[in-house]
């Protein structure tokens, strides 16, 4: 995945393969609603929202996953808080500083407060994952010019991958809009060449197949370790 931005801010969580106690699956569908029972959580999906933006890799797009009010409230609990973003180093796992990513960002508290705890109720509903299965959301702000290059968001390393499995999946959710830029984009995928290619979409985006950034809508990418 690549990010290319004007001033753009996403939040991303990242899900792990674990062994965790089941998740309780409801037989009942309502119309076109999907709707998944979690303990005493209940959390409904409209299929309709959804696009499958690549089969290889497994990448869809939810558009109104989150509320303009929810995006705000994530910004606002990050923004004092920001740091030069880091990368795994692929031999040792410590987090390190890289070129390739030139972003800003900050974690979140799991739970931390009743939105952020609704908001990871809905990536463990919409993903199939229990929430302890997954890493605390992290805020990250693109400002023009920054990136974070092409790469795979499973770890390379030993030590990551003992702490807690290979990551499976990616939610990553755009908070805010901009006038051009901010795509996710798959370079290698499958079927990029048949994409539209709209007049708005960034150069970099142009070269692979690219997910639209606009506030509320999430883009979850399925991984497939080596």
């Amino acid at each position: 995945m690549e990010f290319r931005s004007g001033l753009h801010i996403l939040a991303a969580s990242l899900c792990f393969l674990l062994i965790s106690p089941r998740c309780a699956f409801s037989d009942e569908i309502e119309g076109s609603v999907l709707r998944l029972n979690k303990g005493l959580f209940s959390k409904s999906f409209d299929p309709t929202r959804v696009t499958q933006l690549s089969w290889r890799p497994r990448a869809f797009l939810y558009k109104g996953f989150l509320s303009d009010a929810e995006c705000d409230h994530l910004i606002e609990l990050a923004k004092d808080s920001l740091e030069k973003s880091m990368v795994a180093d692929n031999d040792s796992g410590k987090s390190i500083e890289s070129e390739v990513r030139t972003s800003s960002g900050t974690f979140l508290s799991k739970y931390q407060d009743e939105v952020v705890a609704a908001i990871e109720q809905r990536i463990a509903a919409w993903t199939f994952l229990p929430v302890e299965n997954g890493e605390a959301i992290q805020i990250l702000r693109y400002e023009l010019g920054q990136k974070y290059e092409p790469h795979f968001d499973y770890f390379h390393d030993k030590a990551n991958q003992a702490l807690g499995g290979h990551r499976i999946a990616t939610v990553l959710m755009y908070l805010s809009n901009v006038a051009k830029g901010g795509e996710t984009i798959f370079p290698n995928a499958e079927g990029k060449e048949s994409q539209p290619k709209a007049d708005d979409l960034s150069d970099c985006a142009k070269d692979g197949y690219s997910g639209e950034a606009r506030e509320g809508r999430c883009t979850t990418v399925l991984q497939s370790p080596p």
